[in-house]
């Protein structure tokens, strides 16, 4: 096995600053004005800028879909996605989906389906549904099978996410 050196900053001297940026985001309807490290995720400007903790981190590589987002109703999956390349876009979250105490049809399906386990996944799992109905993309199980297979579920329940998303596609 190789060992990498690394070199040590020359002694007296402190590592490079990180550039800052002003940053508008609009969530879920509202505008907020950070200023942020130039190399801060959507998903950490989220969670830890914002209080939303409903994306989460999984994978950290853009694999696991738990940090799924919209962005201009496009699915994003926001740990890859820098916070500042995203000022003006229109930026959606599994907060804002359910209103004055009601469920969005896609969460309720969830729960009428019981589409999840651990629970981990489910925020991102809803949001990637709720854009792949709106897409249109839900006429068939190979349709979701497809149009879902960015976002995991390490507990299997993969047949119950499927059902919630025909039901509410067939208007359920």
């Amino acid at each position: 096995m190789k060992h990498m050196e690394t070199e040590a900053p020359p002694t007296g001297q402190s590592p490079p600053e990180v550039p800052q940026v002003d940053v508008t985001l609009n969530v879920n309807g509202t505008l907020h004005r950070l200023r942020l490290d130039a190399r801060v995720t959507l998903l950490d400007a989220l969670r830890d800028h914002l209080g939303l903790t409903g994306a989460k981190k999984g994978c950290d590589q853009g694999a696991c879909g738990a940090c799924t987002v919209l962005v201009d109703g496009k699915r994003v999956v926001s740990c890859l996605a820098l916070a500042a390349q995203y000022e003006g876009r229109e930026i959606t979250t599994v907060e804002s989906l359910s209103v004055g105490g009601e469920l969005h049809a896609v969460q309720a399906a969830f729960a009428r389906h019981d589409a999840f386990q651990c629970g981990y996944c489910t925020p991102g799992q809803i949001m990637s549904a709720v854009s792949l109905i709106a897409e249109g993309r839900a006429n068939s199980e190979e349709d979701i099978r497809e149009f879902m297979s960015g976002n995991l579920c390490r507990c299997g329940a993969y047949p119950n996410i499927r059902a919630a998303i025909r039901d509410v596609a067939a208007g359920g």
